[in-house]
C-alpha cells in the first residue's frame, strides 16, 4: 500500500475542491427543484387586453381551436402559459 503525504498543507485545503464540489452539485439541485408556480387562469377581458385585441376576436381564436379555453360555474378561463404559447414567431 502507498502512502502519500502532503507537507505544507492546511485541511482546509485539502478540503476545498471537495467542497467547491458539492457547492456545484448543491446549485445544481436547486435549480431542478424550484418550487412550481401555481398556474395561472386568466378571464376572456384580460387574454383581450393582453393580447390587444377585441373580446370577440377571442372568441373566434377559442372557436378555430388557437386558445384552450377552460369553464367553471358558467365562467371561461384561459390558461396564461398557454395563451402565451399560441403566439408563433413569424418567419421574414
Amino acid at each position: 500500500m502507498k502512502q502519500v503525504q502532503l507537507v505544507g498543507i492546511t485541511l482546509e485545503e485539502h478540503n476545498l475542491p471537495i467542497f467547491n464540489y458539492i457547492d456545484r452539485k448543491i446549485e445544481e439541485i436547486k435549480k431542478l427543484y424550484q418550487p412550481k408556480e401555481p398556474t395561472k387562469y386568466l378571464t376572456r377581458k384580460e387574454v383581450a387586453e393582453m393580447l390587444s385585441v377585441d373580446i370577440s376576436s377571442i372568441h373566434n381564436m377559442s372557436k378555430k381551436g388557437v386558445l384552450q379555453k377552460y369553464q367553471i360555474s358558467g365562467r371561461v378561463l384561459y390558461i396564461r402559459s398557454e395563451v402565451e404559447a399560441a403566439i408563433i414567431k413569424l418567419k421574414k
